[in-house]
């Protein structure tokens, strides 16, 4: 299939993909803009305190009614709002892991907008028996 996004995104990565073009490089790379994410979040926590993590056990209640109930029971953990340094950090990191998620795309002859149909697809047929 074809967007003009998604397709668009790949062929720029492509296009200046140089320097790391290894799939070993980009392997690596991926992996460490996954760890930047994570970094940028505990940051927005630990130095700007624009959000707070107020984690504990998930616990079911056992009078819950159904599972679609289930989705509004449950707690992200996250209180508060990202501010806009914090904010404007993590669209930068999450960017930056696209672009190498696109590269392994490109280097493995795969399409980006084609796995996200399908795991659209995947999600929407499997629906909230989607635990993964």
């Amino acid at each position: 299939m074809k967007d003009l996004l998604c397709d668009g995104f790949q062929e720029t990565v492509d296009d200046y993909l140089i320097r790391h073009r290894s799939i070993l490089d980009v392997l690596s790379k991926l992996s460490e803009t996954s760890g930047r994410i994570n970094r940028a979040v505990a940051k927005a926590v630990t130095t700007c305190g624009c959000i707070r993590i107020e984690a504990g056990k998930q616990v079911i209640p056992p009078e819950l009614g159904s599972l679609e109930s289930l989705k509004e029971h449950m707690k992200t953990h996250v209180e508060g709002k990202l501010c806009d340094h914090c904010r404007e950090i993590l669209e930068d990191e999450i960017g930056r892991n696209l672009f190498y998620l696109a590269a392994l795309c490109n280097l493995l002859d795969l399409n980006l907008y084609d796995i996200l149909l399908k795991e659209q697809e995947r999600v929407a047929c499997l629906g909230i028996f989607n635990f993964s």
